[in-house]
């Protein structure tokens, strides 16, 4: 493509959004605990593997296997424990490293495909400013790091298609493997959709065998995720099965899947992955709706180019909501993967129909909405779902070290976390576990619960919120 002349936004502006996104996101890490049920439920995996040194198969409780995902999200937060101890900072500042990772692949195709820096910080600009995005890289999450998959494979795709080099062929295959280990075949669902339906028009398809090396490219697949999945396999007979069939295909096809053997599914109505869709792309999504509905008027479609770009950025854009409207078990961040394919298509559309560049400035919302939700969470103007505090009171207790933790009902995530694993989850009916105790015990129950345990002396030692920290003896 010949450089661009359209008026774009200044580097000034790209700049001081991108930095102030990333900034302020980097900050933000250590500033609140890892919450229920999502975080603290990662991050406690995370921290058994730390522990125990298990690198193979993630473990959902101390000799439970977590079959429910891939080893990358607890590997990247156990990497952070071994570096920084273990705090929410080491936690999550792994994957906003590879959230970094995903704006610096976009930043470098925008710069290329336009032959321009500057487009190519307006798009990291872009992509950090999108609310979604900066939030969940900052995460304990599966999702930060199949989007790096997704991005890397479909930049290489394409980067291989115009013929700039054999390495990107190589890394398209690369991009699969990392996919494979981040959520599993999902990543090559969804690269497959957006390809496939880009392929078909104009015989595109014809060039695929060619412009891939498809053998070598097919080892280096191999020989990056299969391992994993042969070793944890022996490791723990069963987790294939559940994982192939039920994660990707159950999951999927039955509404309020009930084989779920980590929590419950997330059952939603058909096709509300849409509605997600516009909240995760803000402030963005409205400026793309206004483009869609001027080249209506103007009777054009969104390509406007000979070379296929805007309908590849479409389509990769579009691949997670056209999969998951048939699915009724969605979360709002199944649509992190679109995100730089909207920050691509953002600055696409505005070389082909230049908006006001003062309408960009809609992106300093996110960093002055950053800097509120780390003041909500700081100063506790927020309720947070989190165990961290009651924990810090048992902490501080001379018999904590001697003495069992148990909480009653239900052991949140946060409660494993907080507590190292030391806390145990024990039944309302304390009949049926509380003859057996020989050592004295710390109890985390609510603060309305009026439970007596009979013959041990018990005393309150603490109270936060709802909650209240009893000792027996």
């Amino acid at each position: 493509m010949p450089k661009m002349t359209t008026l774009m936004p200044s580097v000034k502006w790209a700049l001081t959004l991108l930095i102030s996104c990333l900034v302020l996101r980097f900050i933000s890490l250590s500033l609140y605990p890892l919450m229920d049920t999502t975080e603290a439920r990662y991050g406690e995996m995370a921290r058994i593997m730390f522990e125990t040194g298990n690198w193979i198969t993630p473990m959902f409780d101390y000799d439970i296997p977590f079959w429910g995902k891939p080893p990358i999200f607890t590997w990247l937060s156990s990497v952070g424990f071994s570096l920084f101890g273990i705090n929410e900072f080491a936690a999550r500042v792994p994957h906003l490293i590879v959230g970094v990772g995903v704006i610096w692949l976009t930043y470098q195709l925008a710069k290329d495909y336009f032959q321009s820096t500057l487009s190519g910080l307006f798009t990291a600009a872009v992509l950090a400013s999108t609310v979604s995005f900066i939030v969940l890289s900052g995460a304990v999450m599966t999702d930060t790091a199949l989007t790096f998959s997704i991005a890397l494979s479909m930049i290489s795709f394409w980067q291989a298609w115009r013929n700039k080099g054999k390495h990107w062929g190589y890394l398209f295959f690369v991009g699969l493997a990392l996919g494979m280990l981040s959520k599993g075949p999902l990543a090559i669902v969804l690269i497959g959709i957006s390809l496939t339906i880009w392929l078909i028009p104009n015989g595109r398809w014809k060039r695929l065998w060619d412009i891939l090396p498809w053998g070598y490219g097919t080892l280096v697949f191999l020989v990056i995720s299969v391992p994993w999945y042969a070793i944890a396999e022996y490791r723990t007979p069963g987790f294939l099965d559940y994982f192939i069939v039920g994660e990707h295909i159950k999951r999927f096809i039955v509404s309020g899947w009930q084989g779920d053997l980590y929590g419950t599914a997330h059952e939603r109505t058909r096709g509300t992955i849409w509605v997600y869709a516009l909240i995760s792309m803000l402030p963005w999504s409205p400026l793309l709706i206004w483009q869609w509905i001027r080249s209506i008027k103007e009777d054009k479609d969104i390509e406007e180019s000979a070379d296929g770009f805007g309908s590849y950025l479409l389509f990769w854009m579009l691949s997670p909501m056209l999969l998951f409207s048939f699915s009724g078990n969605i979360l709002a961040s199944y649509v992190m993967p679109a995100l730089p394919a909207m920050a691509l298509l953002v600055v696409h559309l505005h070389t082909q129909r230049p908006l006001a560049t003062w309408l960009y400035k809609a992106g300093f919302i996110t960093p002055i909405l950053l800097i509120a939700l780390i003041s909500a969470m700081q100063f506790d103007w927020v309720t947070k779902r989190s165990e961290d505090k009651i924990l810090a009171v048992w902490k501080q207790q001379p018999e904590a070290t001697q003495s069992d933790l148990f909480y009653l009902h239900k052991r949140p995530f946060s409660g494993q976390y907080y507590s190292s694993g030391k806390a145990k989850q024990r039944v309302a009916d304390v009949s049926t576990w509380l003859p057996l105790q020989e050592k004295p015990f710390f109890m985390v129950q609510s603060a309305q619960d009026t439970t007596q345990y009979d013959q041990w002396d018990c005393e309150q030692r603490g109270k936060i919120g709802k909650e209240v920290l009893i000792y027996c003896q």
